[in-house]
């Protein structure tokens, strides 16, 4: 993939660049060993202060940068707007925070005493470099919630960004450059997939991040292992969402659609698999499908739009295969499932609001993940029902459920596995939650005191 902005709109390429060479790439990660000698040593009121000052910067480029992400990967200007604004509260929040979820533990004394020591206490170091294998669905998110505890924990950053988030990722590297972070602290390496190998095996790189395909984690992880280095990964997800006779159904509805389509359909955590209990199906597939049809697609720069285009046209011919296949199979279409019409949209890359039903495990579609604005609808009879549906899934990252049983809460906390359950609710991150999921959709986690 070439490293350039391509705007998913129009199909239009608008800038390319050209990757760092190995003398390019070396100097950085010499410049990154270099400030992480003497970053690591500042204390946690300079470091609030620079990431204080990097989050009112931000604030102050909202637009600009919003406008950027959407012209590169297609999500709506409203959601891009809100994606900054989620950056500079975590920021805000790891400033205000690392300190109390870094400070030195000491044991009870009389659990030690046996040790032969009087006292002991636990005090957090950082690790060094950290590399960060970022995708381009949440281009500026991603990167922060790495990025903000990093920096607070005093490590320094080194950033593979998507090769289609050229401009987002140079963005990052000027924002830490401007808020006063020494030379090397944040660094964004304009390289292609192939290498990240090279880059990871480098003994002054102490660890990474990577947040993407399972194939990429895979790889990622191979390399770490080899040179034993910790690794963080979040690889996607295919997230149940169940509903329950005792829900609140319309209201269960119009969440869901929100649920599926947020960043046009392309998010982990996303709400993809839709359980629904025979006593409320009719209900809520009607009214889920009414809402999925409503939606407007269109230029993602227009306030109106509710959906824009897909980031990429092999991703639009991706998802395109996991419906065909379905449909081939014996799904049923109760809306979307084409390109929507209209000429404003025929050099864009997007795909109608769709909604599969009678889904069944001989399908693609059943295990993998639909990265795009595409839902399949499950009839169960059932709670165990529901919940085994749910979990036959290689993936774990979050999952919903709506009820007001206190006991189909509870059997739904112990037994879904995922790294998430939300209840009448959909899926969301927050600086003060732990993140991340269990099977195929990674290990270890990030925000909250658990990432950093």
């Amino acid at each position: 993939m070439p490293i350039a902005t391509v705007n998913p709109a129009t199909g239009e390429t608008l800038r390319t660049f050209a990757a760092y060479g190995p003398e390019e790439v070396e100097r950085r990660l010499a410049a990154a060993d270099a400030a992480y000698r003497t970053y690591r040593t500042t204390g946690y009121a300079d470091r609030a202060r620079l990431l204080k000052e990097a989050a009112s910067l931000l604030a102050r480029d909202a637009e600009d940068v919003a406008r950027t992400m959407t012209i590169e990967m297609g999500k709506t200007r409203t959601a891009a707007q809100a994606e900054v604004a989620k950056c500079v509260k975590a920021m805000r929040w790891y400033a205000a925070h690392a300190e109390r979820l870094l400070a030195d533990r000491r044991p009870d004394e009389a659990d030690i005493r046996d040790s032969g020591a009087e006292s002991a206490r636990v005090h957090y170091r950082p690790l060094g470099p950290v590399l960060a294998v970022m995708p381009w669905n949440f281009p500026l998110w991603q990167v922060m919630r790495f990025a903000a505890p990093a920096l607070m924990a005093g490590n320094v950053g080194l950033l593979k960004h998507a090769s289609n988030v050229p401009q987002t990722a140079l963005y990052l590297e000027r924002l830490f450059t401007e808020a006063g972070y020494p030379q090397g602290c944040f660094q964004t390496l304009l390289v292609p997939a192939d290498a990240i190998e090279g880059i990871l095996r480098d003994p002054r790189v102490a660890a990474a991040t990577l947040t993407g395909s399972e194939p990429a984690g895979r790889a990622v992880a191979s390399v770490a292992g080899d040179e034993v280095k910790p690794t963080v990964l979040e690889l996607g997800g295919s997230d149940p969402y169940l509903v329950l006779p005792s829900a609140d159904v319309a209201r269960a509805a119009r969440t869901a659609v929100t649920a599926r389509v947020q960043n046009n359909g392309q998010s982990c955590i996303a709400a993809k698999r839709f359980i629904v209990h025979d006593e409320v199906y009719d209900a809520f597939a009607g009214a889920f499908t009414d809402g999925m049809r409503a939606l407007r697609v269109g230029d993602p720069m227009r306030e109106s739009t509710d959906v824009g285009p897909l980031s990429t046209e092999r991703g639009r011919a991706d998802l395109e295969e996991l419906v065909d296949d379905a449909l081939r199979r014996g799904a049923t279409a109760l809306c979307g499932a084409q390109r929507p019409e209209g000429e404003a949209l025929e050099h864009g890359w997007y795909y109608a609001p769709t909604v599969l039903a009678e889904v069944t495990d001989a399908m693609r579609i059943h295990r993998e993940e639909a990265f795009g604005p595409v839902a399949t609808l499950y009839r169960v009879g059932g709670l165990d029902e529901a919940v085994a549906l749910a979990n036959d899934t290689p993936f774990g990252l979050s999952s919903n459920v709506w009820t007001s049983d206190e006991a189909d809460v509870e059997r739904c906390v112990r037994d879904l596995e995922a790294g998430g359950v939300y209840v009448n609710g959909m899926t969301a991150s927050h600086p003060a939650l732990p993140f991340g999921g269990v099977k195929r959709s990674g290990y270890g986690r990030e925000l909250a005191g658990e990432g950093i």
